[in-house]
């Protein structure tokens, strides 16, 4: 593997989201609770209330009416605890339509045309975060093109640095979680994601000329303090981009480019996520054994 995989679902994205379905909305005025792990985390947290799965399994009494669960897989263990451990009705977006949890819902969505190969996922979340827009009410027509010309827009200039932190508010936080997991598993990079304000409460204390810095730009109260974080962020000495932001899907596209352009320069292999190296490999073998344990 070289980072074909994850090029590949890159470039595939418009084509995938053209083909999102958009014929189910959520019920009228349930009160929906989104979960899942990692990248699906990410995707669940656009739709609105948001848990980490393993925090939902630990507390699952919830002021919610309908669980929304994310996973591509569909087999997510955690995942599958959190759909376990819920007394109300559940639904799933997934790529596919068979599997553990779709067994435990009412509603299975399968979002994506095939089960994406790479494991630095990219055209699943981009996927999984229209779904949700589309069950939402969202129109989301418009994202393949907007994606497809994000797709040839010019990348940021990153030096030598190995440090890397990614700013946002309200729909933009999910961005820059997944932004910061894009880095650190496709890249390898030390790689942090802040909340716009939380960025300017004590954190900056650890920041200097050596971090590359992004804060999403958002809207109104959001932009205003990111644009203080930015300046913040120059007085500091660090390269930093101020980023206009449209969607959650059109946004993330310019940091998994990023990512997979940093893995080609410096000799790293994003498709699965450092697990070709015994180390890596062994430790997420501990972490199943924790689990199953």
């Amino acid at each position: 593997m070289n980072g074909e995989e994850t090029r590949r679902a890159i470039a595939a994205q418009p084509e995938w989201l053209a083909q999102v379905p958009t014929d189910k909305r959520f019920p009228d005025d349930a009160r929906l609770l989104f979960t899942g792990c990692g990248t699906s985390f990410h995707a669940a947290m656009t739709g609105g209330d948001a848990v980490q799965a393993l925090e939902l399994a630990l507390r699952p009494e919830r002021e919610a009416d309908l669980l929304v669960l994310v996973s591509h897989e569909g087999e997510t263990p955690l995942t599958l605890e959190a759909a376990r451990v819920w007394r109300g009705p559940r639904w799933l977006v997934t790529g596919r339509a068979d599997g553990p949890i779709a067994e435990l819902c009412d509603e299975v969505v399968v979002c994506t045309p095939e089960i994406e190969t790479s494991w630095c996922h990219t055209a699943s979340y981009t996927c999984a975060v229209a779904a949700i827009a589309a069950l939402l009410g969202e129109d989301v027509s418009w994202l393949a093109a907007a994606v497809e010309e994000a797709l040839a827009n010019d990348l940021p200039l990153v030096r030598d640095q190995e440090r890397f932190l990614v700013a946002g508010a309200g729909r933009e936080l999910a961005t820059a979680h997944e932004a910061v997991l894009k880095l650190r598993e496709g890249a390898w990079v030390a790689a942090e994601a802040y909340e716009t304000e939380q960025l300017l409460h004590g954190y900056l204390a650890a920041v200097d000329e050596s971090v590359r810095a992004f804060v999403l730009e958002g809207e109104g109260l959001a932009a205003e303090r990111a644009g203080a974080a930015a300046a913040a962020l120059r007085e500091l000495g660090c390269d930093v981009d101020l980023l206009p932001t449209r969607h959650p899907v059109v946004d993330i596209v310019l940091f998994q480019r990023l990512t997979v352009a940093l893995a080609e320069a410096r000799g790293r292999e994003p498709d699965r996520i450092r697990r070709h190296d015994p180390r890596w490999a062994a430790a997420a073998r501990a972490a199943k054994a924790d689990n199953a344990a």
